[in-house]
C-alpha cells in the first residue's frame, strides 16, 4: 500500500486486514517497528483528533513527526495553478509540498472542500492538484468529499461493539448554524455500505447527498450484500436501527449560496438528537459522531452524556486504525 485515500480504493479484504492489523497492534504494541521513519503532517484546516492521534500513533511507533499549518509560523500556501500571488501567500505548492515531502517517508494532507463550487469539490480539486505532487507515501487527513481514517475507525467501533454486519445504520442530517462539509458523511455511508450495512441517509428537503457520493456508496452496498435508501421520515428510518450516525452537512440544492442555505436551515432546529428521536423506534440504538459537535444544536446533553453514546470510544478507534495504516505504508521501506 502506497497511499491512503479513500477506502474504495481497498477491495473489503483489504479493509478487513487494515482492520485486523490495528486489533493486534492495539493489543500487541510494536514500539520500535517505525525508528528512523518521519511523518510530515500538513493541515491546510483545523484538527485535533486526526492531528493528535497521527502524532501519538507515530510515537507509538516508534516513529517521529512534524506538524505544518500554513500561515501559523510558516508562509502561507498558494494552492490554485496559475494564481497571480500578488496576495498574502508568498509560497506556492508547487515548490512548497515536494520540499515538505523531501523531509519526511510518507505525508498527510488536510484540504477541506471550498465550498463554493459543488463540481469542483466533487472532483476533489484542491486535494487531487496537491497529491498530485507527492512522490512519497501519501494519507488523506479529510478531503473535499472523502475522510478515510474517520471511516475506518467507525468502522472499527461498529465491531468493538458487536454491531451485526447487515445491521441497519441510519446517517443522519442533524442542525447546525453554518453548512459543513460533505466529507464525513460520504465516507461514512460508503464505509456502511461496504461492510454490508443496511444504510439509510436521513435528511431534510434540500440536504439529499450529492448524486455521484449515493452511487459510489450503492455500488459497495451491491458487492456487500446490503442497501442504500435515503428517507425524511424520522420515525421509519431509525426503526430497528442499530446506529444512529449524528453528521451536519451543507445544503446540495443551494451550494455555495449562503443566503439561501441560511433561509433553508432557519427552519430546522429540530433536527438536533434528542432522546425522544429513539423511542419506542430504536431503544437500543447506539449513538456515534465523528466530532467536533454543537452540544444542545447538533445533539443533546442528554444523548451524548447518556448511555447510548459511543462518540469517545470512536474518537479513541482513530489511533489504533492510523498505527495500522502507518503499519503498512512505511514498515519495510
Amino acid at each position: 500500500m502506497r497511499r491512503f485515500l479513500d477506502l474504495a480504493d481497498l477491495t473489503r479484504e483489504e479493509v478487513l486486514s487494515l482492520l485486523a492489523l490495528a486489533e493486534r497492534l492495539q493489543r500487541q504494541p510494536e514500539p520500535h517497528a517505525l525508528a528512523g521513519k518521519i511523518l510530515g503532517l500538513l493541515f491546510l484546516n483545523p484538527s485535533l483528533r486526526t492531528l493528535a492521534s497521527f502524532q501519538a500513533g507515530m510515537a507509538r511507533l516508534g516513529g517521529s513527526s512534524f506538524v505544518i499549518t500554513p500561515g501559523q509560523g510558516t508562509w502561507q500556501l498558494e494552492t490554485r495553478l496559475g494564481a497571480v500571488m500578488d496576495g498574502a501567500a508568498a509560497e506556492h505548492a508547487r515548490e512548497g509540498i515536494p520540499v515538505l515531502a523531501s523531509y519526511c517517508d510518507a505525508l498527510g494532507i488536510r484540504a477541506f472542500a471550498d465550498g463554493r463550487d459543488l463540481a469542483a469539490d466533487l472532483a476533489e480539486t484542491t486535494f487531487n492538484t496537491l497529491a498530485a505532487l507527492v512522490e512519497k507515501p501519501l494519507i488523506n487527513l479529510e478531503s473535499a468529499l472523502n475522510h478515510p481514517c474517520q471511516a475506518l475507525a467507525d468502522w472499527k467501533t461498529m465491531d468493538d461493539f458487536g454491531v451485526p454486519q447487515r445491521g441497519r445504520l441510519v446517517l443522519s442530517w442533524a442542525y447546525h448554524p453554518r453548512p459543513l462539509p460533505l466529507a464525513v458523511p460520504a465516507a461514512v455511508l460508503h464505509m456502511a455500505a461496504l461492510r454490508g450495512m443496511e444504510v439509510v441517509v436521513l435528511r431534510p428537503e434540500g440536504f439529499a447527498l450529492p448524486e455521484p457520493v449515493m452511487a459510489k456508496a450503492r455500488r459497495a452496498a451491491a458487492l456487500a450484500g446490503g442497501s442504500v435508501r435515503e428517507s425524511e421520515d424520522r420515525r421509519e428510518a431509525l426503526a430497528g436501527a442499530h446506529i444512529l450516525y449524528a453528521k451536519e452537512w451543507g445544503s446540495t440544492a443551494c451550494y455555495g449560496d449562503a443566503a439561501e442555505e441560511a433561509r433553508r436551515r432557519a427552519g430546522l432546529t429540530g433536527w438536533c438528537v434528542r432522546n425522544d428521536w429513539f423511542e419506542p423506534a430504536a431503544p437500543e440504538c447506539r449513538l456515534m459522531h465523528c466530532l467536533p459537535v454543537r452540544r444542545n444544536v447538533a445533539v443533546a446533553d442528554e444523548v451524548l452524556d447518556g448511555p447510548r453514546s459511543i462518540v469517545r470510544h470512536e474518537a479513541y478507534n482513530r489511533l489504533p486504525v492510523q498505527m495500522a495504516v502507518l503499519y503498512r505504508l512505511l514498515k519495510g521501506l
